[in-house]
């Protein structure tokens, strides 16, 4: 499944067989190596899980080359992690997947897949499954003529294998149809599931994700529906801590949204965790936990308080325990070049021509030592990559922060007692950040490298967008810290996300719809239409407002006039076809104007334009937004659609006046690189004339 996706004193079923509960490596990607598999063993051991599926995707004679037998040396690395599997009271379940490329009615077929399985079986294993996810549905031409649906086809030959392996106590069947939104019309309606549950030996077990192939929740009502289909309880193949469909996220919340009540209507349950092996501690640990849960109210590991909506099982306490645990693991060495406290020992060192110890002096750099990780870096940890439907409770707050903050800047700077607030405000999302950073560098200095490497991208990543936010924050409250030039219009490769991926998710419509934090959208959305007369204070509001907000804040009556400003002020009216407004969701926020003829304008203002200026650049622009729009394509669509409009008029050419007091429009009109500086005679020594020829 694409992301289909104690030891033995767990929940049982009827009967005397045992609910299986465990972990299945079934993702796409890097397999775990022997040494991880077998350090997972121990794990479920200890904590009480019990089975093992074998199913990752980029084995190739797993999935792809199915027929071809396992080498002398494959098949010790086997034959020892099934042994390891023993050691551990771990049942260890041997998946094959021949859905690529199988012809089902070819007897040939039916024998090679047999003979692969007999080979297993000889290494050890007793437990089978036999997978159809991820396939296409369209039958060959002789399978047609031998089926009569693809469901038949499936069912026939894992009958057949299961036989031939002399019915083993454990065999797991994955359909093609393995969550309800695969099933054609409905669960309960499915032509395909019927005929699995019909057909399908009643020893066999079949596998199933949920609602959906990352299910969200998984309810009682939804299992007891699937159950009547297929005529025997499902084992759950769960995918809520899957990450190999997005390398940029990773899933460190608990096991939550599965009632406790679907423990006696299963036969078992298998997480299909993270990719990365280490991370995986918390998935595990609060699968482990829940599978203790007991609904008849039974003995049970953690005490639930009234809050709880389980009674049975609290997923936050869950993972407390899972984090106390792990935190344990974060500060054991696992490599010689991890630097500890020295301990006690009376041995002599082996080195002896060290020298003493370094001490610094009083007025020296002090010897650099690494915080200790904590708990609450492991709980803040969590919450920034929490599951896949849910960020945690931290990252919620600062999503929520950084949205206040951005929309109630302006408020805050017209409103004394607002001003107060957002500064307060402004300072608790800046610890936030901080804390972030300080998780970081712990995390980096824990002595377990193993687990910090499977961690470190997605944490720099993390670290990296949190400063980004940070950055932004601190040019709203108007600190320019370094760290904010990534906000400029020309930022370093790490000031920006996404690579092409991202390019082509920002040009889609619906990018953002998804997003987990929804309300406000987390993507401005700009809308560009004309200039209506109703719009001339909207245009002069913002005119002001920018002019208010120039460096040095010099009074516009006492700074020599451009020959825009009769155009901004009203007295003048743009060329029909040469304005346009710029929108997002709290209103006007820009404005480009022209005239296709600057006379009327210069003469407005007593300004003399030479005859040879105008003859090169006849028209005059004007262009403005509001320091809330941080992207800078919006202003370029409405420069290049109002010079599209003048040089339709018949113009050579426009040009532009600006301030040097104005960097921004300046650095604006220099990043299109068609705007030149162009020699204006009479023109006052704070302003600058560009032009560029149409």
């Amino acid at each position: 499944m694409s992301t289909p996706g104690s030891a033995n004193k767990g929940p049982t079923q009827t009967g005397t067989r045992r609910f299986i509960s465990g972990v299945v490596e079934g993702f796409y990607g890097r397999p775990w190596t022997m040494e991880q598999r077998t350090e997972l063993f121990k794990r479920e051991q200890k904590w009480g899980l019990n089975t093992y599926l074998y199913a990752p995707k980029d084995d190739y004679k797993h999935r792809m080359y199915w027929r071809d037998l396992y080498s002398a040396e494959e098949a010790e690395q086997l034959i020892a992690l099934i042994s390891a599997a023993k050691q551990h009271d771990v049942e260890f379940i041997y998946a094959i997947s021949p859905g690529l490329d199988v012809t089902f009615s070819n007897p040939k077929e039916v024998a090679a897949l047999k003979r692969k399985l007999d080979q297993v079986k000889e290494f050890g294993c007793r437990s089978f499954s036999l997978l159809f996810d991820d396939i296409e549905t369209e039958m060959c031409a002789a399978d047609k003529q031998a089926y009569s649906t693809f469901a038949h086809a499936q069912v026939a030959i894992t009958n057949a294998v299961y036989q031939h392996l002399g019915e083993p106590e454990t065999f797991l069947f994955c359909p093609t149809d393995y969550c309800a939104s695969f099933c054609t019309p409905t669960v309960s309606q499915s032509s395909y599931l019927h005929t699995v549950g019909e057909k399908l030996l009643p020893g066999i077990d079949i596998l199933w994700t949920g609602p959906k192939v990352v299910s969200h929740k998984i309810s009682v009502e939804s299992i007891e529906e699937v159950s009547s289909v297929l005529k025997r309880a499902p084992v759950i193949w769960d995918n809520i801590h899957a990450n190999d469909y997005d390398p940029q996220r990773l899933f460190l919340g608990p096991y939550k949204d599965r009632p406790t009540e679907l423990i006696p209507k299963l036969r078992g349950v298998l997480t299909n965790p993270n990719c990365e092996f280490y991370p995986n501690f918390v998935a595990i640990h609060t699968l482990a936990t829940w599978c203790k849960a007991c609904p008849d109210g039974g003995q049970r590991d953690v005490e639930m308080g009234d809050e709880e909506q389980d009674r049975c099982y609290s997923p936050q306490k869950a993972l407390t325990l899972a984090l106390t645990d792990w935190l344990q693991e974060f500060m054991s060495a696992d490599q010689p070049g991890a630097r500890l406290k020295k301990e006690s020992s009376e041995e002599e060192p082996m080195q002896t021509d060290m020298g003493e110890s370094y001490v610094p002096g009083p007025d020296e750099n002090p010897l650099y030592t690494a915080e200790p990780l904590t708990l609450n870096d492991l709980k803040l940890l969590s919450e920034l990559f929490y599951l896949p439907y849910e960020h945690g409770a931290t990252a919620r707050t600062m999503l929520q922060e950084l949205d206040w903050l951005k929309n109630q800047r302006s408020a805050a700077a017209a409103e004394t007692d607002k001003t107060a607030e957002w500064c307060s405000r402004a300072q608790q999302f800046d610890d936030m950040c901080e804390a972030v950073v300080q998780m970081f560098n712990r995390l980096s200095n824990a002595p377990n490298r193993s687990i910090l490497y499977d961690l470190y991208n997605y944490i720099c990543d993390i670290k990296s967008g949190v400063g980004l936010a940070r950055a932004y924050i601190k040019t709203l409250r108007g600190q320019h810290p370094p760290s904010a030039q990534v906000m400029n219009n020309d930022p370093e490769p790490w000031g920006f996300r996404g690579g092409l991926s991202g390019e082509f998710q920002r040009m889609l419509p619906c990018h953002g719809n998804r997003d987990l934090f929804r309300h406000p959208p987390m993507t401005e959305v700009y809308c560009i239409r004309p200039y209506c007369p109703e719009d001339k204070m909207e245009v002069q509001r913002v005119f002001r407002e920018m002019q208010s907000a120039g460096e040095g804040k010099v009074p516009l009556m006492a700074q020599p006039p451009l020959v825009c400003d009769g155009l901004l002020e009203g007295e003048i009216s743009p060329s029909p076809q040469c304005a346009l407004i710029l929108e997002d969701e709290i209103g006007v926020c820009g404005y480009a104007l022209g005239l296709t003829d600057a006379k009327p304008a210069a003469a407005k203002i007593q300004r003399a334009v030479s005859d040879s200026v105008l003859k090169d650049f006849p028209s005059l622009v004007t262009i403005q937004v509001l320091p809330r729009v941080m992207d800078s394509s919006p202003a370029n669509r409405m420069i290049g659609r109002l010079l599209s409009s003048i040089r339709s008029s018949g113009s050579r050419g426009a040009f532009c006046e600006l301030r040097k007091s104005d960097r921004r429009m300046l650095d604006f009109y220099t990043k299109l690189g068609y705007f030149k500086p162009i020699t204006m005679a009479g023109l006052p020594q704070d302003i600058i004339a560009m032009g560029t020829s149409l």
